[in-house]
């Protein structure tokens, strides 16, 4: 196993010349400023699946996309001009990935995301070279959606940011609520202070909260919406409860309801090795993002067990097949390469010191996305 860092500053740093190796991968994740958790998680997960796996013919660049798209695009382009490349992954947010991917699976390249998922690559925008290991965006907001119903719930505050993802998120909700909305928000991408969206709900009449925030905007509006004082549920998807921010927000998101492919506590061999095997590795729990760079990098792994990426119509059914053991336990890609997976519901306690997160119920069970019907592939 090889690593390399790019590194960007005002331009692109030159890559360290490659030396010859049968797969190289490109990873471009968000390893700086605001979203920096998500991004080095799903860096963390993946080499850790490279590490254990010990296998001489893979090398990995690692590029910081510092959540800007024109970042993005430059070091793919370096990336898949200079260094080869055969396969990209890494990124964390939709509008980056619409950036780049249709770019790069134009080029003939293979992209693999371990996180964003957005609806116009699942659908009419699908690719056969495009596998999405982690979701389609409004998965796990679909799974909130149906768990609202289950609480009765009838009367939901949803918020999102305004990009692709916080789109999907609330489009995934309302497809599944049904209830009615007492009021549905948009906000800047980044933001931190909420004080205006918080006296909106106020003064709603809304039951329940249903927000997609994800990284430091959920602490900052948990935080904000517990001091406020409005006495309301609150569910979302892990984005906002996973393991890398519980512990800035404290207190405030104890037993708060969110949704999950993944959780720490689900019972495979594949999944309680992983969750051992981090720890040990980095000295921390994995969160969401870290299971999905470790699941995104044993897919490759299990391609490259019977194909060549020389090979790109053998290489794209060993990555169809999905023949590896996923830490989620069941696993499968639909005709759109997404998955087909159960969704739980999760609750947010406290082990000793640690907040966390156990499983408490299946959201939804086998569950593929709503735009796989739009993909002719």
């Amino acid at each position: 196993m090889k690593i390399r860092s790019a590194v960007l500053a005002a331009s692109i740093a030159a890559l360290a010349a490659s030396a010859s190796a049968d797969v190289k991968v490109g990873m471009i994740t968000t390893l700086s400023g605001g979203g920096a958790g998500l991004g080095i998680d799903v860096r963390d997960g993946f080499l850790l699946a490279v590490k254990q796996a010990e296998r001489d013919d893979l090398e990995v660049f690692v590029g910081d996309d510092q959540r800007k798209p024109d970042v993005a695009v430059q070091l793919a382009d370096k990336m898949i001009q200079s260094e080869k490349v055969d396969v990209l992954t890494g990124i964390i947010w939709s509008n980056l990935a619409m950036a780049v991917v249709p770019s790069a699976t134009a080029q003939d390249k293979f992209y693999l995301s371990p996180n964003a998922g957005p609806s116009a690559l699942a659908g009419k925008g699908c690719h056969p070279n495009y596998f999405n290991v982690a979701w389609q965006n409004d998965n796990l907001h679909e799974a909130a959606g149906a768990y609202a119903n289950d609480a009765g719930f009838a009367n939901s505050f949803i918020i999102a940011p305004n990009y692709p993802a916080g789109k999907d998120a609330l489009t995934g909700y309302k497809r599944f609520f049904e209830g009615e909305l007492a009021g549905e928000l948009y906000t800047k991408l980044g933001q931190t202070d909420y004080a205006a969206e918080i006296a909106q709900i106020r003064a709603s009449g809304a039951d329940s909260v249903f927000f997609f925030l994800p990284g430091g905007m959920g602490i900052s509006f948990l935080k904000q919406y517990a001091a406020s004082g409005i006495d309301l549920p609150v569910v979302g998807p892990a984005f906002s409860f996973d393991q890398g921010i519980l512990q800035a927000v404290g207190d405030a998101a104890l037993g708060v309801k969110n949704t999950s492919q993944w959780n720490k506590d689900i019972n495979n061999a594949a999944n309680i090795s992983f969750v051992k095997d981090f720890e040990t590795e980095y000295g921390r729990l994995p969160s969401l993002y870290a299971s999905q760079g470790f699941d995104t990098a044993n897919l490759l792994i299990s391609a490259m067990e019977t194909a060549d990426t020389t090979d790109p119509d053998a290489f794209r059914a060993a990555l169809k097949a999905a023949n590896f053991d996923s830490v989620r336990g069941s696993f499968k890609f639909g005709d759109n390469h997404h998955p087909i997976q159960d969704i739980y519901v999760r609750e947010v306690i406290k082990e000793g010191d640690v907040y966390t997160n156990k499983i408490i119920a299946t959201g939804l069970t086998n569950h593929a996305d709503a735009y796989a019907g739009d993909c002719k592939m």
